[in-house]
């Protein structure tokens, strides 16, 4: 029998706003719909939002979401530390590997560059990891509209900026990440 791995993957650590998600997946089922997993950056979000919920049902999983102000606080390399442990003490397994070249000084976990890409359960935890923050960042789009979070997602895009420059920064912003295009109205 082969060895149940656990594939890890996150989605969210760039955003200037919004949590960073993070997700660990073991199959229970492989079927013909394992095939149509991919890196989520390379699906579309309808493919995505369709995949969820059959990963969902297929498989044995923990989503962690770490909020904007535990990133500020702590720090992101701590927060990814935290996410790792708390995905390994909730599914349990002698496999787990994590899309990336660093571990964060996490043992047991093995890392691999491009995973998401190259090993179905990657593959499906960075579905669930995204389409996760993606649902939270439309949610909180309807508190707050006039940042647009629904289209950019808290990515740091030129309007992103625009909006931040006119509105200043809201509950849900990043206030740790220091950007070149906002140092005037800052400092």
């Amino acid at each position: 029998m082969a060895m149940e791995i656990c594939g890890i993957d996150e989605a969210g650590r760039g955003p200037i706003a919004g949590p960073m998600v993070y997700a660990g997946v073991i199959f229970k089922n492989k079927d013909k719909w394992i095939d149509k997993l991919n890196d989520s950056k390379k699906l579309t979000p309808k493919k995505r939002e369709e995949l969820f919920d059959i990963i969902k049902e297929n498989s044995i999983y923990h989503i962690v979401f770490k909020s904007n102000n535990e990133i500020d606080e702590k720090g992101l390399s701590k927060c990814i530390k935290e996410s790792l442990i708390e995905i390994k003490t909730q599914i349990k397994t002698k496999k787990y590997i994590f899309d990336g070249n660093s571990k964060f000084g996490v043992e047991g976990i093995e890392t691999i560059i491009k995973g998401d890409s190259k090993i179905k359960e990657i593959s499906a935890a960075s579905i669930l990891a995204k389409v996760s923050r993606d649902r939270f960042m439309v949610e909180i789009s309807k508190k707050y509209p006039e940042y647009n979070f629904a289209k950019h997602k808290g990515y740091i895009t030129k309007e992103h900026i625009e909006l931040i420059k006119k509105y200043g920064f809201c509950d849900i912003h990043r206030k740790s990440y220091k950007l070149k295009a906002l140092q005037k109205i800052l400092f």
